[in-house]
């Protein structure tokens, strides 16, 4: 199929809101609800979170009444149809169960729980409930990663070779200040493998299947963070990783991630098959979109690409800010996730796409302690 000719699914509208109730207003503020409004008719009828403070100045941001501080009461609302999940990691999983119990569809930040026991846990009971359930990755819908997916579901490698994702920043280098102190915990969730690599994880399985071994070194370089009082913080939680995966399609991918990567803000991906090659090199929520470079056996040179220029539907604007590019991600995934509600297919990725990256970052830990290649 030619490259121009990659159908994008027509996004079904229903004229009833899908009134979606969120937990947690950090990241849920900044570009969840705005995904939510560009992607109706889901709307944002509801906030939750443990800071009345905190729940009641977003809403006053957000410009929503309806908030709350009892998450427990919040997901057995009978006026909410989705229960958004965006608190820390370690409560995803109570959250999350609690939400499917009461027969609600979910929405779950990434990383999706602590370990993949927590996953699996979620995944089994989502599915047994028959509820609609998806995972924050919308970095499949970076517009330069759209366009790649696009070209690699419509055949443009052929064979699959190869692949090669890498992401990172200087987030947690010495010279920059503190980031909320659960993400370097590692029994709280936190970690850059899960925080950021996952994406990674996530795209390269979306594309090529399932891994079946993985190899890894997984590494926490900077050891102790001062707070401003001069006390320390003691980080187990992991800055920089190198993962190798073999996948039951006979292929071999890496995926690099790093936090301590000085005065640098990166996201970049290569694949190479029989066929082709597709290539990207850009900036890590740069918001801009990135051109791909092609080759083709049926060319003489690599051609530039331009990024996918998929817009949502609704044609709602997202707000002028650093995130806009991923809330317009989000929003598209959720333009893909829709038909989900109606029991319909969708390429959205969900519990089982969380539950299998949770998988692997297990496996490479066990890796990097000591046990080599380890198998799925």
């Amino acid at each position: 199929m030619p490259i121009r000719d990659v159908p994008i699914r027509e996004v079904p509208i229903r004229e009833v809101p899908i009134r979606v109730g969120l937990i947690g207003v950090g990241w849920g503020s900044v570009v969840q609800t705005p995904a939510f409004r560009m992607a109706p008719p889901f709307e944002v009828a509801a906030l939750c979170s443990r800071r009345e403070e905190s729940v009641r100045a977003a809403g006053q941001n957000l410009g929503i009444d309806d908030v709350s501080t009892d998450w427990r009461a919040f997901v057995q609302r009978d006026d909410l149809d989705v229960i958004s999940i965006c608190t820390p990691v370690d409560l995803h999983h109570e959250q999350a169960m609690a939400a499917i119990a009461a027969g609600k569809h979910v929405l779950v930040e990434k990383p999706v729980g602590l370990d993949a026991r927590q996953t699996g846990e979620m995944l089994a009971a989502a599915e047994q409930a028959g509820v609609a359930h998806a995972v924050c990755f919308e970095g499949r819908w970076e517009p330069s990663r759209l366009k790649i997916w696009e070209m690699v579901r419509a055949g443009h490698l052929g064979q699959p070779y190869m692949a090669m994702a890498r992401s990172g920043g200087d987030f947690w280098h010495p010279t920059r200040g503190l980031q909320s102190e659960w993400m370097y915990k590692r029994d709280q969730g936190g970690g850059y493998l899960m925080g950021m690599g996952s994406h990674d994880l996530d795209y390269v399985c979306a594309m090529f299947g399932e891994p079946e071994a993985v190899c890894a070194d997984v590494r926490t370089t900077v050891t102790e963070r001062a707070r401003p009082d001069g006390s320390v913080v003691d980080v187990d939680a992991d800055d920089t990783s190198l993962l190798l995966m073999r996948m039951q399609n006979g292929m071999i991918v890496s995926v690099i991630t790093t936090a301590v990567a000085f005065q640098r803000n990166f996201r970049a991906f290569e694949a190479y098959g029989s066929e082709g090659s597709l290539t990207m090199d850009g900036l890590l929520m740069g918001g801009e979109a990135v051109e791909v470079i092609s080759g083709s056996i049926t060319q003489d040179h690599a051609l530039v690409v331009p990024s996918s220029d998929r817009k949502p539907a609704s044609g709602i604007e997202p707000p002028k800010r650093r995130a806009a590019g991923a809330i317009v991600s989000l929003a598209l995934m959720l333009e893909d996730w829709l038909p989900a509600l109606s029991g319909q297919p969708t390429i959205a990725p969900t519990l089982a796409d969380g539950h299998r990256v949770a998988r692997i970052v297990d496996a490479a830990r066990r890796s990097s302690d000591g046990a080599g290649w380890v198998t799925l």
